[in-house]
């Protein structure tokens, strides 16, 4: 392996990750023929085959997955180098890599407009996914940390709870629950709802309050995104059950009302989440004190 590049390992470590070569090219910027040429150099350098190609899927091999975790480990040493360096010449720079989850793309931008008039030389990375494939960011060391909801249950994770995060219940201004003063649960049991996703932190905390009150949620429709089911409860499609912290606009407007239901709104947590292993490099702990300090009156004010 001694004439394997960086950049090789590099490409390596982005396809076996997505186990693609297209999704590699498209993140790399380069053509899927040259990733496919620098694989092919690097299994010959490294005398094994990296990946199996069954039809136009890729798996990684026992040898793949050997090599993947220590890319992994090589990328991550050359970055702490990387940021070690810059802290031992005194310069103000640095890089924090940040992963939330879709809920929190609603605040997440202003608190980074907010780290940055403080820190405005530190380079922020910002990745928005659901609550999956945010996890699965930093479990493969893609982030250097996360906000979301829910911490990893299977992450060695280092968590810390900053601020509350309320949920709940929507409909449209002209729904005819929106000027009932008081609602029961049972009072839901024949609405139809709009709800993200399985897997999201919004829709587990959803089945978990459904469950506690014994009632079947009536779900009608299923989406990625908060943005289009508020638009579909808008709309009149139906309610939904979806964090307060997303609501701002369509409140101010006068467009989605807030239902008065019983146990609501149900409260969560938000959570700054980073790997146990994960060293904080001075960029890393500015944001990371940051949020602590800054973040929990931040988003008092949004709810």
């Amino acid at each position: 392996m001694r004439n394997a590049t960086i950049r090789q390992l590099q490409i390596f470590s982005v396809a076996a990750t997505h186990l693609s070569f297209a999704r590699a090219a498209e993140k790399l910027h380069l053509t899927h023929a040259a990733i496919s040429l620098q694989i092919k150099q690097l299994e010959d350098v490294s005398g094994a085959m990296l990946f199996d190609r069954i039809g136009k899927r890729v798996f990684l091999t026992e040898a793949g997955e050997i090599l993947l975790d220590h890319a992994r480990q090589i990328l991550q040493s050359l970055k702490d180098a990387d940021e070690s360096l810059m802290a031992l010449k005194g310069l103000k720079g640095g890089r924090v890599a940040i992963a939330v989850t879709s809920t929190a793309e609603y605040f997440a931008p202003g608190l980074l407009a907010e780290f940055r008039k403080a820190q405005a030389d530190v380079r922020v990375r910002l990745l928005i996914d659901n609550r999956e494939e945010v996890s699965r960011l930093l479990t493969s060391n893609e982030v250097d940390l996360a906000i979301m909801g829910r911490p990893p249950a299977d992450l060695d994770a280092e968590a810390v709870n900053f601020a509350p995060h309320p949920l709940v219940i929507v409909a449209g201004a002209d729904h005819p629950l929106a000027g009932r003063s008081r609602l029961s649960v049972d009072d839901l049991a024949t609405e139809t709802l709009i709800v993200r996703e399985s897997g999201s932190g919004t829709r587990s905390a959803m089945e978990e309050f459904f469950l506690e009150h014994a009632i079947k949620p009536r779900i009608g429709m299923e989406m990625g995104s908060n943005e289009a089911i508020k638009q579909a409860v808008v709309a009149g499609l139906g309610i939904s059950f979806i964090s307060k912290h997303t609501l701002g606009l369509e409140l101010s407007a006068g467009r989605l009302t807030i239902l008065k239901v019983e146990g609501t709104p149900v409260m969560r947590r938000w959570f700054l989440v980073r790997h146990k292993s994960k060293r904080l490099t001075p960029a890393l702990g500015a944001f990371w004190d940051f949020v602590l300090e800054f973040a929990p009156n931040y988003l008092k004010r949004l709810a």
